[in-house]
């Protein structure tokens, strides 16, 4: 009797989903939102803001090759269960709690004020253009859920187990996705930039207005997933 056909196929579109779902929490930093805004209301939309989105991707793509690099390098293990994942896991989970009470709680004067970041979006805007990409580049690796969302599509690559160009793919695939909320609007300028000039304001707005509730529940969200993935670690191991 011939073996059940694999379920490689299924696994695949998995993957793909999960890449594609960690990439879209990456594309939505509300910092980085409101700087390619500024920088597409400004003078030299085009070449400051296409620059800008590079400098975004180049760094989201060295962040999952590095990653790729050292799982591959030390031979670690990520399928589920295993200590390295089950650890990313609940450090992950740990993190982004904290990140998400922090920016849903109210203050202790009880008074609503813009998020932090939105205080520096002008200055650093006006940055010269190397500077900015670096600033945006160093605000992107310190930023705890961005980079455990990074590490758990380096950790879906590595547990796949594919060939190394099925897995560079698949990682260019992450990097696009998590662009996505940054390509688009400029893509938009290009195509018709007068007209999405006043979207881009009321979007720049309602940014500043919302991020906190955007960022807080998107990271509460994402630290009941990681919490339950590593419990579920701990249960297999």
């Amino acid at each position: 009797m011939p073996p059940p056909l694999p379920a490689e196929p299924m696994n695949q579109v998995g993957l793909w989903g999960e890449l594609i779902a960690y990439g879209s929490g990456v594309s939505l930093s509300p910092i980085h939102i409101g700087l390619l805004f500024l920088l597409l209301l400004g003078a030299n939309p085009l070449r400051r803001g296409g620059l800008f989105v590079l400098g975004w991707m180049v760094t989201i793509a060295l962040m999952v090759g590095l990653l790729l690099t050292v799982g591959h390098g030390f031979l670690l293990s990520m399928e589920q269960g295993t200590s390295h994942r089950t650890g990313l896991d609940l450090l992950g989970a740990g993190a982004l709690l904290a990140l998400g009470l922090r920016e849903l709680l109210p203050s202790k004067q009880g008074l609503k004020e813009p998020p932090a970041w939105s205080k520096q979006l002008d200055r650093l805007s006006s940055l010269p253009l190397p500077l900015l990409i670096g600033a945006s580049a160093g605000l992107e690796v310190i930023s705890p859920d961005d980079v455990f969302l990074v590490a758990k599509a380096a950790a879906a690559l590595l547990a796949a187990g594919l060939a190394w160009r099925q897995e560079w793919i698949l990682a260019a695939l992450f990097t696009v996705a998590a662009s996505l909320l940054l390509l688009l609007p400029y893509l938009a300028v290009v195509l018709n930039r007068q007209g999405i000039l006043p979207l881009l304001e009321r979007g720049k707005a309602l940014l500043l207005a919302r991020s906190d509730l955007v960022v807080g529940g998107l990271s509460l969200a994402l630290a009941g997933y990681l919490g339950w993935q590593g419990i579920e670690g701990l249960r297999l191991s």
